[in-house]
């Protein structure tokens, strides 16, 4: 057994919506500012919150998934992109407890307990005051072994509110409040829509929205004593050192290939590990925009890729734009009919649909997959997945199991009978009847997401699926 310091916190809540983001980002701001190196991970699968770190601490910030990647995967990370002696911030998701079954199983405890961190609970006390020491008795009795370090007041009327409730909370449960937030006006809190926060890329301002958050937690939290907490934190203990990559077994690739990806306001959602790894394993990665390109520029951009990413995002926001840009769906079908190897993650899956409608509107996008989605005002699947592979595709081999989660507010309303799925959910709703993965030539699109961290078959589908394509297309030059 091994120790190292990780000095670390977790950053959790009661609920969802607690306040936890703006905590754990604006916290992540202050340190920053005051010249401390800080990682950032995010529990859960939450592309958003995590980017929202990332703008904040200037690096990229890791998911933490129990349920998609597994603990001892989770731990590697941790110890991969975490600082062994700088600081590092874990924001929670949900409640405390809350994981996907009565138990709390995946739940950020269950995370706190394999980090061996200590955990700051961010407590809205809208409308409470000493049922607020009641909550924070319920999480210490819950589970004795979570070291619960102190508590930060969010959405406090007052000083009187305030006064009320720590003394309540301290009194009761001898637990220190650290600060408290007050009710914060909505120029000051974190844009939001549909899918939840608005990704930081997206928004002008940004750098002012980290510097208010930094603002209020400067002004309402008793930051030495968060860092005193964080600095205190007795050493990591786990079974190995930290391993200079978490897939040592990668197969790597000498031949030269080129993967694209879209990457806009359409397209966002993508795991950094995702990336990394393919560079890792050997792929040149292209970055691509859905929208803003030259007809020249977007031929000659597919015409070199090997293999094509199409992960998730916004496609809803600028459905105009992207059936607007014809001459990219155009070359994008060429390409598909060529052989070109495409994966797709929900945004991805959309865009590679006939119709796509919202509000009321529809739209013409690629029209790879012969399908209509209607984009809806409720989440259509949201949660957790587990598939079982059970019919040929360009990626994954059959048997293999893959875990993922998906958020969609869309859903596929209209498909031909013949069309071809080739993954059978065991958890998750899926784009048609309980089944997912849908298949034309080498295109793979599904609603799931998954984290390559946690699926190498993944890499190892594409690299290979990338491989093959090139090698014929080269082939089809020289005959041609």
């Amino acid at each position: 057994m091994n120790g190292n310091n990780y000095p670390r916190i977790i950053i959790s809540g009661l609920s969802g919506d607690s306040g936890k983001t703006i905590v754990s980002c604006g916290l992540t701001a202050l340190l920053k500012k005051r010249g401390l190196i800080v990682s950032c991970f995010k529990k859960g699968p939450d592309y958003i919150d995590a980017a929202w770190l990332t703008a904040a601490s200037g690096k990229p910030a890791r998911n933490l998934d129990s349920f998609m990647m597994g603990f001892p995967v989770i731990m590697k990370s941790f110890l991969k992109y975490g600082d062994e002696y700088g600081f590092n911030i874990i924001e929670g998701n949900r409640g405390l407890f809350d994981g996907v079954d009565a138990e709390g199983t995946h739940s950020t405890a269950e995370l706190a307990r394999l980090l061996q961190s200590p955990v700051i609970i961010i407590q809205d006390i809208s409308k409470v005051t000493r049922t607020a020491a009641a909550s924070i008795m319920g999480c210490l009795n819950m589970d004795p072994q979570i070291q619960i370090a102190g508590v930060i007041l969010n959405k406090a009327a007052g000083e009187r509110h305030i006064n009320i409730v720590r003394e309540a909370i301290e009194r009761e449960t001898g637990i220190s409040i650290l600060g408290a937030i007050p009710k914060l006006s909505d120029k000051l809190l974190l844009p939001s829509r549909h899918l939840g926060l608005v990704m930081p890329d997206e928004i002008d301002h940004k750098t002012s929205i980290l510097e208010e958050l930094k603002n209020i937690i400067e002004e309402n939290v008793d930051v030495s004593k968060v860092i005193d907490i964080i600095k205190s934190v007795p050493a990591l203990v786990h079974k190995s050192h930290r391993e200079k990559s978490n897939r040592s077994d990668l197969v790597q690739t000498r031949e030269k290939i080129s993967i694209g990806y879209f990457k806009d306001n359409s397209f966002s959602f993508y795991y950094p590990e995702n990336l990394e790894i393919l560079e890792e394993a050997g792929a040149e990665l292209i970055a691509l925009s859905s929208i803003n390109s030259a007809e020249s520029q977007i031929i000659e951009n597919l015409e070199k890729l090997d293999a094509l990413y199409i992960g998730g995002g916004f496609p809803e926001i600028n459905l105009p734009e992207l059936a607007a840009n014809n001459k990219l769906s155009f070359a994008l079908r060429s390409e598909v009919e060529k052989g070109l190897p495409v994966y797709a993650e929900c945004g991805g899956l959309m865009y590679l649909a006939d119709k796509v409608t919202w509000k009321k509107k529809e739209f013409t996008l690629a029209g790879i997959l012969p399908v209509k989605i209607q984009v809806y005002d409720k989440p259509q699947g949201h949660g957790y997945v587990e598939a079982i592979v059970d019919g040929r595709n360009p990626f994954f081999k059959q048997g293999t199991i893959i875990k993922g989660h998906e958020f969609h507010y869309s859903r596929i309303t209209e498909y031909p009978r013949a069309i071809k799925s080739t993954l059978s959910l065991v958890r998750g709703k899926g784009s048609i009847d309980s089944r997912d993965g849908l298949v034309y030539k080498n295109v793979f699109a599904s609603y799931i997401h998954i984290h390559a961290s946690a699926s190498p078959e993944w890499i190892e589908g594409m690299i290979e699926s990338a491989k093959n394509y090139k090698r014929k297309k080269n082939k089809r030059l020289q005959e041609g």
